[in-house]
């Protein structure tokens, strides 16, 4: 009886919390976002989740003694909470402006690269096309987490439940340095799949990975956890968080989005990429730890934007030779190579030639780990870095930075950078930002002999809008990112006399 009374004190107390949460979001919404200190999130998707699992959803999800190799629970559970994402594009004029591109982008985009545009000269009236994936239901009302990729750009968006049932969904926030979309559909009283705990996931432990592959109905693969705190280099985004859950459970195109749980039914990731030379599943594919999506998703609830910290040092993994040169006991830890100039490393004592183990009470052994670990702060959030100096362990108190901060490009990078392409940029003016609607984008001011003259028709007053597929900020975004490129290089961009035209110049760096 006292058991009985306790809980539902408990579930009453999240009831009213929530309740609270909800009025002080309206009040907020109508404020300007800043990236500033904050203080914490309001509401979490986790307290969300359990309000429902308290109240009228409590059966769903009764924990069930299973058999290691008994899928059958774990699949019925989250089957209802998976769903099929068709994501349609609408034509768009655009014309291309160099088609004898290098084989990295012809491997990118396939041998008929001049099809996968439609040339306004050739077709006036280009068709709509679709994309396919899947997504995960997190809430009884209709919030679904996806892939981004899955959504990026798209002009509808259709959510197919596992019953058929078919909804209009629109987006919430997405995140391109994780990959990760919430969006919205209007229903009531959805299953939906509980938020697991992908920290105490272990190598070698039993998942199953549910989604829609090639436009097929919700199917259910299993395999093991291969590896944890992966880095496959495939986010394009300057500030990318990669620490993926590497599993052997098949994968094909159209599961980016679906979830990966473990046998007790909970989310421990989100399914989205393989390592493939063909497309298809190939033997491992890789997918974002649920503890990297619960921070994307409470802060898309709270601000309708991620607020993500920074800690401001450019790192490696160790290795035998670095073990040796600092006298260190193992290669667990992170190589701090340099530090990023006015950042919170450099402002709190953490120097070049430091190795991070810890941050908190979590044990960092590499530098995906480090970035996933770090991206779950807040701007603002004071951190305890624990680290070696000279043999010495030691800890050091961190308050992070945000996204407002953006490291300095030293004048010998941007020279080096830009002199190789023969080129010389500047920064959008805020009339011209307001004009063609973007809010980053860098001008070419002159061009002489370099890579662009050698292989491209770019002309003076070009507007580089994306590199990589990877939206500009400013012209110190723009050098470093092509700092750590190697191979193909596509821009994307527009003139300002005919802003609405857009134009592709891709070539190789030398």
């Amino acid at each position: 009886m006292f058991n009985f009374i306790q809980q539902n004190k408990r579930e009453a107390i999240v009831v009213v919390k929530l309740f609270i949460i909800s009025f002080f979001i309206q009040s907020c919404k109508a404020q300007k976002k800043e990236t500033v200190v904050l203080e914490k999130p309001e509401v979490s998707i986790e307290d969300i989740q359990q309000v429902s699992v308290s109240s009228n959803l409590k059966e769903n999800f009764n924990s069930t003694s299973l058999n290691a190799l008994d899928f059958r629970v774990p699949a019925k559970k989250v089957m209802p909470g998976v769903v099929h994402i068709i994501s349609t594009y609408k034509g768009k004029s655009i014309s291309v402006d160099r088609l004898e591109i290098p084989d990295f982008f012809k491997d990118f985009f396939g041998d008929d690269f001049e099809h996968f545009f439609d040339n306004p000269n050739q077709n006036p009236n280009p068709r709509s096309r679709m994309g396919s994936g899947s997504g995960i239901i997190i809430t009884d009302d209709g919030y679904v987490l996806t892939n981004n990729h899955v959504i990026k750009n798209a002009d509808e968006i259709e959510i197919v439940l596992n019953d058929n049932q078919s909804f209009k969904g629109k987006v919430v926030g997405t995140d391109s340095a994780t990959d990760l979309a919430l969006l919205k559909f209007e229903a009531e009283n959805l299953k939906f799949i509980l938020l697991g705990d992908s920290d105490s996931l272990e190598v070698g432990e039993w998942v199953l990975a549910v989604g829609n592959p090639f436009n097929l109905s919700t199917t259910v693969t299993a395999g093991i956890v291969s590896a944890k705190a992966r880095n496959i280099n495939i986010i394009r985004d300057h500030a990318s968080i990669e620490s993926f859950i590497q599993t052997d459970a098949a994968v094909n195109p159209g599961n980016s989005g679906g979830a990966l749980v473990n046998l007790k039914g909970e989310l421990i990731g989100i399914n989205t990429a393989i390592a493939s030379p063909t497309g298809a599943y190939a033997g491992y594919s890789f997918a974002i730890p649920v503890n990297i999506a619960k921070k994307v998703i409470d802060d898309l609830l709270n601000y309708g934007e991620v607020q993500r910290a920074y800690l401001g040092v450019y790192m490696r993994n160790l290795n035998s030779d670095l073990m040796e040169e600092l006298d260190l006991k193992s290669t667990q830890g992170v190589y701090v190579d340099s530090i990023v100039e006015h950042s919170a490393a450099e402002e709190f004592g953490v120097r070049k030639k430091d190795v991070i183990i810890k941050v908190d009470k979590e044990k960092i052994e590499s530098s995906p780990r480090l970035q996933e670990v770090i991206g779950r702060y807040h701007p603002g959030d004071t951190v305890t870095i624990g680290l070696i100096r000279k043999g010495e362990e030691r800890t050091i108190e961190v308050i992070l930075k945000g996204s407002s901060f953006e490291g300095v490009v030293s004048k010998e990078k941007l020279e080096k950078v830009l002199n190789s392409l023969g080129i010389t940029v500047e920064n959008l003016s805020e009339k011209e930002r307001v004009k063609v609607k973007i809010e980053g984008g860098v001008k070419v001011t002159n061009i002489f002999p370099g890579l662009v003259k050698k292989y491209t028709e770019i002309k003076k007053g070009f507007v580089i809008s994306k590199l990589n597929n990877e939206v500009i900020k400013s012209v110190n975004h723009f050098v470093d990112i092509l700092e750590n490129t190697k191979g193909g290089v596509l821009l994307e961009g527009f003139y300002l006399e005919d802003f609405n035209e857009v134009h592709y110049y891709a070539f190789g760096l030398e």
